[in-house]
């Protein structure tokens, strides 16, 4: 596959398949993988092709007042549970086990 080849190729899997950027950035690193240490063929436009910008979200988080209207609809073992959890930022399988 020839430079072009391989821009319509990663072009399709953003355009058509939509997949994300770090999709797309691995099936990039694979190729470069693939030309460079498999075939052994040194190709300096592969490193050019763009590589698509990785969206910056934020985690969602619940603010003070949702975790105190949780923690008072709770009581008991459950209420205990669910401070640990939130206070120590342990999983929930590592509280239950």
């Amino acid at each position: 596959m020839g430079a072009s080849e391989v821009a319509a190729f990663l072009s399709y899997l953003a355009n058509e398949k939509a997949v994300s950027a770090s999709t797309h950035k691995q099936a990039l690193a694979a190729l470069l993988f693939l030309y460079k240490h498999v075939l052994r063929i040194d190709l300096p436009w592969l490193t050019e092709i763009g590589k698509p910008r990785s969206s910056h979200r934020l985690p969602v988080v619940l603010s003070t007042e949702d975790i105190s209207t949780l923690f008072a609809h709770l009581s008991d073992v459950h209420l205990l549970l669910a401070k640990l959890l939130y206070g120590t930022g342990m999983r929930l399988n590592e509280a239950t086990c």
